[in-house]
């Protein structure tokens, strides 16, 4: 079988098809693993493409990195917290050990990143949040939602836009309000643990490289570019170079394409598959600024939230090394490299004491145009099943309900796996020896 595309979707679905038994070759465009997950070096320094966080809630992720022998890899929050910086100055919000959503409510009565007025209106919104009228809510813009339940500027700003928009990476209009209301139901009117925060401790890299040694090959920049269709079946996928030159024919049993929307639409033979409605899915890009200062006292924090600024979050990365994250970065994506890093480093010192005395030593800034599609109210996204048998849609696009993330990624690859399985049946029996490439 083959699994076209090497990001944590295509990664997901050639694990459980190699647990079933199934032969995996994946065939991925570029020259590294991993996707929207993955790991580069930039000026000595190894770094992922994005700052991806986890929750509590993001089982199916949790579960990969059991998998893969690298649990211990992820740090995770023992309970919630989260550090609010603002310019009027610090403010924790701290789960209690009560039951949800008491663990939450308590605390945020005493929430001093808003006023009293703003609290309350934040209380009744996150209760009214718990009913749900999916009909409506997949057709109308969240920020409708928000002022039907009077949502003013400062719970907007203090507390909506921090916590909601680096999850769909998109601005509060543009993005229905179920999608929205799924990230709040899901992390803070859930089980009490759901919300924690977590994060890699090594690169994003690390984990795809370790799948992928579990498959029966990987061929890097082999870009698919079609399929070849015969008797209502998929025969073989057309293979090409990323850099160009000629194609190749390869011949396929059946096949996972995990790749972007965006690319699904340039695929040649696509009509076969029956997927519809792909004009439909727009993408916002994410802006993230590595920082390195010298002299800086101790931060107090491992990460922490800015209101009203265009870095929504910020890690600690090391010793004096921060990474300031900008989702829905379409007004910052195209600034240079230097005015990105000003940009960070004064958002940083207005609300962190501890940098005034530092000296800023290095810079860079890392950018994806494309990182997430947009939840966008009345969105179809396809589920994993196409007209030909023998093939299936992944990646964190399609229908798994979560928004573009690393737990949609992984959910969305096992889905299709199981599709899959459930048409064709599993093999028989597997050969004892594998070879890896």
């Amino acid at each position: 079988m083959a699994v076209v595309g090497a990001g944590l979707a295509g990664l997901a679905a050639g694990l459980a098809l190699t647990r079933a038994g199934c032969r995996v070759t994946v065939l991925e465009r570029s020259r590294l693993l991993g996707g929207k997950a993955t790991s580069f070096v930039t000026g000595g320094r190894e770094v992922d493409n994005g700052q991806h966080v986890i929750l509590g809630c993001c089982t199916a992720f949790l579960e990969l990195a059991e998998e893969l022998g690298m649990r211990r890899e992820l740090h995770l929050q023992e309970r919630f917290e989260v550090l609010m910086l603002s310019e009027s100055g610090p403010a924790r919000l701290r789960a209690l050990d009560l039951p949800a959503p008491l663990h939450l409510a308590l605390p945020f009565l005493r929430f001093r990143a808003l006023g009293a007025r703003a609290r309350m209106a934040v209380t009744w919104a996150l209760l009214a949040a718990r009913r749900s009228d999916p009909e409506r809510e997949e057709t109308e813009p969240f920020t409708a939602w928000l002022a039907r339940h009077h949502q003013g500027a400062e719970a907007r700003r203090a507390f909506w836009e921090p916590f909601v928009v680096p999850a769909v990476n998109a601005p509060l209009g543009a993005v229905s309000a179920a999608a929205a209301l799924f990230v709040v139901r899901t992390a803070f009117l859930g089980d009490s643990g759901a919300a924690r925060i977590g994060w890699a401790t090594v690169p994003l890299a690390r984990f795809a490289e370790r799948a992928a040694g579990r498959l029966d090959a990987v061929r890097l920049r082999s870009a698919v570019t079609g399929v070849e269709v015969a008797g209502g079946r998929l025969r073989a996928l057309r293979v090409g170079a990323e850099a160009g030159g000629s194609e190749e024919l390869d011949e396929v049993d059946a096949a996972v394409i995990a790749i972007p929307p965006e690319r699904l639409r340039r695929l040649r033979g696509l009509d076969a598959l029956g997927v519809r409605d792909l004009e439909g899915f727009r993408s916002q890009p994410i802006v993230d600024v590595h920082l390195l200062y010298e002299g800086a006292a101790p931060l107090g924090f491992e990460f922490a939230a800015l209101t009203g600024s265009p870095v929504q979050w910020v890690f600690t990365k090391g010793e004096g090394y921060l990474c300031c994250s900008l989702s829905s970065a379409a007004e910052w994506i195209g600034e240079p490299e230097e005015r990105l890093v000003a940009l960070a480093d004064r958002e940083l010192r207005r609300r962190v004491p501890a940098l005034a005395g530092a000296r800023l030593a290095h810079g860079a800034a890392t950018r994806d145009p494309e990182a997430t599609f947009v939840p966008a109210p009345g969105l179809h996204r396809p589920g994993p099943r196409t007209a030909l048998p023998n093939v299936v849609l992944a990646g964190a696009w399609t229908d798994t309900g979560w928004p573009a993330t690393m737990e949609g990624a992984v959910r969305s690859g096992r889905r299709a796996a199981a599709a899959l399985l459930g048409t064709l049946g599993a093999p028989r029996a597997r050969p004892a020896e594998t070879v890896h490439a």
